[in-house]
């Protein structure tokens, strides 16, 4: 199991490079932390994609500090034996002090780590200094991406820039660096050049784990990412919930109520 009844500290998760592949999940709420806490996650991630899938936004960059703290309360009083790192939203972190305010922001709302977008050094050695581990992450970076999503390491000199970044991070104490949306072959040269391991998520099977958002996973919402195979349909389940309820309603046939514990 992930944790088990005690929750993998940052150091013990940097520390599975080579031993075995880390599995990581979104959770954004409280009914979806107490789910997945316990089911051999080493990690959850509160991540700002959070503001597409759970807010409508059209981006994450939407997404603000108080919101982040928000979802993470949230995730962390449901899940008490995983490791919980929450993202730090665009442009909370483009000084050294600003990524220290919001790293400790987030962590007072009971994250165990923070994960910032690229190779912001001086954000994650002042964060790192004092006593907050940090995720890195390289590749495809939402939060300033302009133009769309497209794969990234396909060329020699990109793929270059993003192994600089990875050791960059690697080199600065990052605990885990995920790798989006990368090449697999570059994926791959990441992975054999940092000592923290990779968390891929749409660049191959040869990061030293995975992560996944959570409702896409399950088939929440509708038309997942082509790189995502739901294991679940839990959208349709809900719907036809909800419409079995309405019809039953309509019927006549719903049951009495007894008690107003939710409203």
């Amino acid at each position: 199991m992930g944790g088990g009844l005690a929750i993998l500290r940052a150091d013990e998760i940097r520390a599975l490079k080579g031993l075995r592949r880390i599995a990581v999940l979104t959770a954004y709420d409280y009914p979806m932390a107490l789910a997945l806490d316990q089911v051999g996650l080493e990690v959850l991630l509160v991540g700002d994609s959070l503001g597409e899938v759970e807010l409508g936004f059209d981006s994450t960059r939407a997404v603000s500090v108080p919101m982040m703290e928000h979802h993470i309360r949230a995730v962390a009083n449901g899940a008490i034996h995983t490791h919980i790192t929450g993202d730090m939203p665009a442009r909370s972190y483009d000084t050294p002090a600003d990524a220290l305010r919001t790293a400790q922001a987030l962590v007072r709302a009971g994250a165990h780590s923070v994960k910032l977008e690229g190779a912001m050094i001086p954000a994650v050695q002042a964060i790192i200094g004092a006593g907050i581990p940090v995720m890195g992450h390289v590749g495809l970076l939402p939060q300033t991406t302009e133009g769309g999503y497209r794969r990234h390491g396909k060329t020699a000199d990109e793929a270059d820039r993003l192994v600089e970044d990875a050791c960059a991070l690697d080199d600065a104490g990052c605990f885990a660096i995920v790798v989006e949306c990368v090449d697999p072959e570059a994926a791959l040269r990441i992975t054999q050049s940092v000592g923290a391991p990779t968390i891929g998520i749409a660049a191959g099977s040869d990061c030293d784990g995975q992560v996944l958002v959570s409702t896409d996973l399950i088939g929440l919402l509708p038309d997942p990412p082509p790189f995502v195979v739901p294991r679940a349909n839990v959208r349709d389940i809900i719907r036809g919930a909800a419409a079995e309820f309405a019809a039953d309603v309509r019927a006549a046939a719903a049951p009495p109520v007894t008690g107003a514990r939710r409203s």
